[in-house]
């Protein structure tokens, strides 16, 4: 059985191109997997009472800014 591999040389513009795709393309995976992790904490600490959140020095409306502090420097 043989095997072959195509090989192409690109140029050094376009191997830049196709590198900035792929990184914007990873960058985006990852926000949305961070993204989807907190939404199981937003949700857990919306089902809190708000006597619960007060023990926690949380107001139910700033779930989000306290589940994204460390992102939004809070």
């Amino acid at each position: 059985m043989a095997f072959t591999t195509a090989t192409t040389d690109f140029s050094p513009r376009i191997r830049a191109q196709i590198d900035r795709f792929f990184a914007a393309m990873g960058q985006g995976f990852n926000a949305y997997l961070e993204a989807r992790s907190r939404r199981d904490q937003i949700e857990r600490l919306q089902m809190m009472s708000d006597a619960q959140l007060a023990e926690l020095g949380i107001n139910r409306d700033k779930i989000v800014h306290y589940v994204f502090r460390d992102r939004l420097g809070l």
